[in-house]
């Protein structure tokens, strides 16, 4: 590769075997383009906090290569590689103030007096701490200790910011402030951003592309929306979106589609090719009350109604044992969506349909569901991988 390459991250079929023989990850290829908010997703162990510290150069790369800017940097020092790095614990000089722990590194790398002055003065700016510069972190909030560290890896004006879970130290109200403020920050400064994180609702909500990681492979990489729409795989499928995607054990026929008992007419185009088993998946938000003549409708008794305003959450069970997949079940061990996983139930497939808020249906009832067959999801019982018919994935 000619040192040519674009501005951006280029990792090369990147492995790290430790000394024991554990591989934590698997020959793994990205390219990060210059400018780009890439996230790093998946449950704790999937290896995406590694991959940030080998493209830091914090992990040595035992085999590939990383590309920073165009430079070949596999075997260079973490000061070389021009990065800078937010931690989850901010890491702040307690007995420094504001203003002396942003100029810090600039500092140290002895950066004239004058041009440090400008650089913590307009991070300061930006990240609005012009009142704070004379406090010490003690005397901060943790939002205002997060900005501090965000902004002494700003006035570094580096090539590339790597952020491992920056925000999972703070409150769920300050986290989702804090995401707003990130993702504004980025729309400013447009510097390449490489960003870790187990919350699939933080990836979704900040990456512009985001990486699936599972058992240090990569699964898939894509837009949020793409991910969301045409998962490559039951993990991924299982693992994005909150509620997470209802899934069912089923049997394809010619124009139909058999699962908990009931057989519904889908068209052709619609479906994998007839006689096979399948995993049938569907999203929360691709089912809705029946109305008259509804084409693929399933009765199904309301177990739990939760009223969110906007929209509710309709919970009821299907005549189905759940799926019991080891994709299905990492992503379930992974999922942020604690509620969700008290719902389960060992014996029957528990669902959600997300519903318009104002369309009353109370706990108790039975109630017709009709199913969107225009964004069914299918996947192989024993690859994982997904089986959606081409057609599909325009719609």
């Amino acid at each position: 590769m000619s040192s040519e390459r674009h501005g951006g991250i280029v990792l090369e079929s990147i492995s790290k075997v430790y000394p024991n023989g554990f591989k934590a990850v698997n020959e793994i290829s990205l390219d990060i383009h210059e400018g780009e908010f890439m996230v790093l997703v998946g449950p704790s162990g999937c290896g995406k906090s590694t991959l940030l510290r080998m493209i830091a150069g914090l992990e040595e790369v035992t085999d590939g290569t990383v590309w920073i800017g165009g430079r070949d940097v596999t075997d260079a020092a973490p000061r070389a590689r021009d990065i800078a790095m937010v931690f989850q614990n901010y890491a702040l000089y307690p007995h420094m103030s504001v203003r002396q722990n942003l100029a810090f590194g600039l500092k140290m790398r002895k950066t004239p007096k004058a041009e440090i002055s400008r650089r913590v003065d307009e991070v300061a700016k930006v990240l609005g701490l012009n009142d704070m510069l004379d406090r010490k972190p003690g005397q901060l909030s943790g939002g205002q200790r997060q900005r501090v560290a965000m902004g002494r890896a700003m006035v570094r004006e580096p090539a590339a910011y790597l952020m491992d879970e920056p925000l999972s130290n703070l409150d769920a109200k300050l986290r989702v402030a804090m995401r707003a403020e990130l993702a504004r920050l980025h729309e400013r400064l447009g510097v390449t951003t490489v960003y870790v994180t187990h919350d699939q609702v933080e990836a979704m909500t900040l990456g512009q592309r985001v990486a699936v990681l599972r058992d240090g492979l990569l699964q898939q990489c894509d837009a949020p929306q793409v991910l969301f729409d045409h998962p490559a795989n039951l993990f991924v499928a299982a693992f994005i979106g909150s509620p997470a995607m209802n899934l069912v054990d089923a049997t394809v026929g010619e124009g139909s589609l058999s699962f908990a008992g009931t057989t519904l007419n889908v068209p052709a185009g619609h479906l994998p090719e007839p006689g096979r088993r399948v995993i049938l998946g569907v999203r929360p938000d691709d089912l809705t009350i029946a109305e008259n003549g509804a084409p693929a409708k399933i009765t199904v008794p309301v177990e739990i109604v939760e009223e969110l305003g906007a929209e509710s959450n309709v919970i009821f069970s299907l005549d189905a044992p759940p799926v019991t997949a080891d994709a299905v079940t990492a992503a379930q061990d992974a999922s942020s969506d604690d509620e969700a996983r008290l719902l389960m139930d060992d014996q029957r497939s528990m669902w959600t349909a997300r519903l318009n808020g104002r369309r009353h249906t109370a706990a108790g009832t039975t109630v017709d569901m009709a199913l969107d067959t225009s964004h069914l999801h299918f996947f192989d019982p024993e690859t994982g991988a997904t089986l959606t018919p081409r057609a599909l994935a325009t719609v």
